[in-house]
């Protein structure tokens, strides 16, 4: 019997993997990654350079090229069947050999693999390698700490309705909004309406070739890269050194 192995590789720059991660790489003779159609796929290209010369690569590519919300019973659908596909095709593999799945960031933080590990978990053996989340290396980018003292952390999802961004927004200290792209003027306009646009930052491929950090209220948010997250900075008090 092989192993699923799930290796987290961090943000995006390959000096941010995790030794372990490092070598279980490199010494991977069956490789899996998800990416998009007609892309090479940002897993794989963290990677670039590593993998042995006799590796077998499968990608594993989705059936959308774009982020729209989960409620929708036809993305739903059609991921169901990709992730089912998968999950099975992977699970025949490992029963032969070990097959290392290739995921950006911390794959138990919104990782892709987590709709595999469900269907997987319990009919093969799986480990998974943690990975330093890709927030962490946008807001190391910002130079500012995400949050201090009592303040609260909210992660949101971009595709969430404005009115529940803006509900959101109000209501927490330091936030980290994902799956930005095409969603972008939404989340721009729900910062405004919360009052928060002026401490917003827009990170761009964080911690890869081409990063820029820049204030979202400077930017047109009509332009935003798939690789992007935009952040706002808690506020809170530091704690005194005599508490």
């Amino acid at each position: 019997m092989g192993r699923i192995i799930c290796c987290g590789l961090g943000p995006g720059d390959p000096d941010l993997m995790s030794v372990r991660a490092d070598r279980t790489v490199r010494a991977a003779k069956h490789v899996a990654y998800f990416r998009k159609k007609g892309r090479p796929g940002q897993a794989r290209r963290i990677v670039e350079g590593m993998l042995a010369a006799d590796v077998t690569e499968y990608p594993m590519e989705y059936p959308v090229t774009t982020e729209i919300a989960f409620a929708s019973p036809h993305y739903v659908q059609l991921l169901s069947g990709f992730y089912d596909e998968w999950a099975e095709r992977l699970a025949r593999l490992s029963r032969a050999v070990d097959v290392v799945v290739l995921c950006e960031g911390d794959p138990y933080f919104y990782g892709s693999f987590m709709h595999l590990y469900t269907r997987l978990q319990g009919h093969v053996a799986i480990e998974v390698i943690a990975g330093i989340p890709g927030m962490v290396g946008c807001w190391n980018g910002v130079g500012q700490p995400i949050a201090l003292g009592d303040d609260v952390t909210t992660v949101l999802m971009g595709t969430l309705p404005e009115a529940e961004l803006e509900r959101r927004m109000r209501d927490s200290d330091a936030l980290v909004i994902m799956k930005t792209g095409r969603n972008l003027v939404k989340v721009r306009q729900a910062l405004a309406a919360a009052g928060r646009l002026d401490d917003a930052w827009l990170v761009e491929r964080g911690t890869m070739p081409g990063e820029r950090v820049a204030r979202l209220a400077d930017i047109d948010a009509t332009d935003c890269p798939y690789f992007a997250i935009v952040l706002v900075h808690g506020k809170g008090r530091l704690p005194d050194a005599a508490e």
